[in-house]
């Protein structure tokens, strides 16, 4: 079997006996990597440790993004929503997308470009971490954009 250090040198061709016994003098483990190959390739590292940093590297990707969602009114004061962006930011902080919510009652339906002034407020506050996924869309008593952080 061919056989290759744990740094990557080329040890040569060996017998299963030497390559296991050179695994023992080492203290390192004798993996084979390639057992279709003429001849097999054995590799000579700590197994334990390779199997702990594949599933460190296995645990880091796992991150889902979320849509988490802030719901404002037409008549939403200026400081309120001051505070709605500044979770706003913190979700795109952390990755996540975020949809805007608008709520209408009743009347408020008929003032639709109250919506857009608060919408485009919003975008310009964010614009520095967040780009606009989907424009304004109505829904019914409801009308929302989706913000997904700058990559």
């Amino acid at each position: 079997m061919r056989l290759v250090a744990e740094d990557g040198t080329q040890l040569g061709v060996l017998k299963k006996h030497d390559a296991l016994s050179k695994a023992m003098e080492l203290g390192l483990d004798l993996v084979e990597v390639s057992p279709d190959t003429d001849p097999p390739v054995c590799r000579l590292l700590n197994y334990g440790k390779y199997k702990y940093k594949l599933s460190k590297k296995s645990h880091q990707k796992s991150r889902v993004v979320q849509l988490k969602e802030i719901r404002v009114r037409p008549k939403i004061g200026a400081h309120d929503l001051q505070t709605k962006i500044k979770n706003a930011r913190k979700f795109l902080a952390r990755k996540d997308r975020v949809l805007v919510n608008m709520m209408f009652r009743g009347r408020e339906r008929a003032h639709r470009d109250m919506a857009k002034e608060i919408f485009d407020e919003i975008i310009r506050s964010l614009e520095d971490i967040a780009k606009v996924e989907s424009q304004a869309k109505s829904t019914g008593r409801s009308m929302g954009i989706i913000l997904t952080p700058k990559v």
